[in-house]
């Protein structure tokens, strides 16, 4: 059967796009040096999947002749969700979770929102027809999407139909029997340099009078009209891979997405003018909970490498028998345990969506309350354990290359842990500072605090999906098992004097 290779995702990208970059128009992003190397990555992940022994890990059967990545797969019991997170798993192995948009994430949310088509037949069978028909053509092709879910901030005291520059927000400009033209910006397009189709939608919610807003289609990347408007490129600026191995492979991109009068066909469009259908589509349906749920099976591979960093790091430097030293990598692997437990437990205690199987949703909503916390007071703790280690190191790695430096380097670099030299000890250091202290890792710092929303949103959900009924049962048990001593109806003449009175 037909598998996605990475030689047919770099062939897929190799298009004319509008991508600006430093205030340059770059049309091919493959070959670009801000973008080659991630795109390379990603490459890799469908080489990956391709290989023999990871076809049946990493695939299933689309029953058209093809194989196509595991995110794609609605499960329908415990089992295929477990499979499904297995495969996540190993994506994300490759590249640490430093990967947060990787072509699994929309995969899951696409498909979670086809699990409850029914949202989308009630607001009409042509986008339902649409959106099945899309769902089919993204999974047989194992196409890599992107998506723009939010609208720019601006004057965030002022809905998005008041703000004052009027292109400001995409919104529909026109429409004929061919399709609708939009126009104007979405947020955040992580991702989009190395994705083929762009996903956009409305997280966010909007209220009546925003229906020129309330639209939600697929479209290819190179689509006439679409500029992305690339943030920095870390990739660009990294030194050597040997200097920054993260920022020079893992540099995901994120990016303004403009929609410069673009056409949409009717056949790609799957919500137009409800507002409230905005909403459904992921909260009505498992979207939400697939998207998420894919979120932090790699958010545990990425605390699980960050865990690994510290623990060498204090290999190294010779602090690791310190008392103080393990109770606080103790404490560390107890946060991460207590994240994956709660991986396992929404799988575990999931529930039926019509015939698809589907993480259980508070846990989901617990967890992302749990892990945005988490992430910027693990960072600092590693930071806290490698003290001046991660400053004390040479400038770049030309430095090897000199011979009278070598040999200081080699008596100031010195490591603690049996079998390295000075060359292992500063590869280390320059590894874990990429992660916890470069501009490449403060992004992630504040990716993970903010992906799934500011943490009142995350909050809120996690409020709004409580079984607050059955804990209410349990305090109804215990205060109706009980009364006053003097009973009920001596309490209740008492109360009313006093209130007489």
């Amino acid at each position: 059967m037909k598998i996605k290779d990475g030689k047919a995702h770099l062939a897929a990208l190799d298009v004319d796009r509008e991508v600006f970059l430093d205030g340059q128009l770059i049309k091919r992003v493959t070959e670009h040096p801000a973008f080659r190397e991630s795109c390379r990555t990603t490459a890799a992940l469908y080489d990956f999947q391709s290989r023999d022994e990871n076809i049946d890990l990493m695939t299933f059967d689309t029953g058209t002749g093809v194989r196509a990545n595991r995110a794609w797969q609605i499960p329908r019991s415990y089992e295929e969700l477990v499979a499904k997170r297995k495969a996540m798993t190993a994506w994300a192995e490759l590249h640490g979770g430093f990967m947060g948009r990787s072509p699994d994430h929309l995969a899951c949310a696409i498909g979670g929102q086809i699990a409850g088509l029914e949202v989308f037949r009630a607001h009409g069978e042509r986008y339902a027809k649409a959106y099945e028909d899309y769902y089919r053509y993204a999974r047989d092709n194992d196409i890599f999407l992107t998506y723009v879910i939010i609208n720019p901030q601006a004057d965030r005291s002022k809905a998005w139909g008041e703000q004052e520059k009027e292109d400001m927000t995409m919104h529909i400009v026109d429409e004929d029997s061919e399709g609708v033209t939009v126009r104007g910006a979405k947020m955040l397009g992580t991702s989009s340099i190395m994705a083929e189709e762009i996903f956009v939608a409305n997280l966010q919610p909007l209220k009546p009078g925003e229906e020129d807003l309330a639209i939600s289609f697929a479209l290819p990347m190179a689509s006439k009209g679409i500029k992305t408007i690339s943030r920095k490129s870390y990739e660009a600026h990294a030194l050597s891979q040997w200097d920054y191995p993260l920022s020079y492979r893992f540099d995901e991109n994120d990016a303004i997405i403009y929609f410069d009068d673009v056409k949409v066909p009717w056949e790609r469009i799957f919500v137009y003018r409800d507002t409230n259908v905005c909403r459904a589509q992921f909260h009505d349906t498992p979207g939400h909970v697939s998207q998420n749920y894919q979120a932090q099976v790699r958010y545990c591979v990425k605390m699980k490498f960050l865990l690994a960093i510290a623990r060498r790091i204090t290999e190294t430097i010779g602090t690791i028998n310190m008392p103080p030293v393990r109770e606080k990598l103790g404490r560390m692997a107890a946060e991460i345990g207590a994240a994956e437990g709660m991986l396992y437990g929404m799988e575990a205690s999931g529930r039926f969506h019509g015939e698809y199987y589907v993480p259980n949703r508070h846990l989901l909503y617990a967890a992302q309350v749990y892990t945005q916390a988490l992430y910027p007071k693990f960072i600092n703790e590693i930071r806290e354990l490698a003290g001046g280690g991660l400053i004390m190191l040479p400038s770049s790695v030309a430095d090897l290359a000199n011979p009278e430096l070598l040999s200081m380097l080699n008596s100031t670099q010195a490591s603690a842990r049996e079998g390295d030299d000075a060359y292992e000890r500063m590869k280390l250091f320059k590894l874990a500072w990429d992660a916890v202290g470069s501009e490449f890792a403060g992004r992630h710092v504040q990716y993970e605090m903010f992906y799934a929303g500011a943490q009142f949103t995350t909050a809120g959900n996690s409020f709004r999906t409580y079984d607050w009924a059955g804990a209410d049962e349990i305090l109804k048990g215990i205060i109706d098992s009980y009364e006053s001593p003097h009973g009920s109806s001596a309490t209740e003449s008492a109360r009313a004097q006093s209130l007489a009175s």
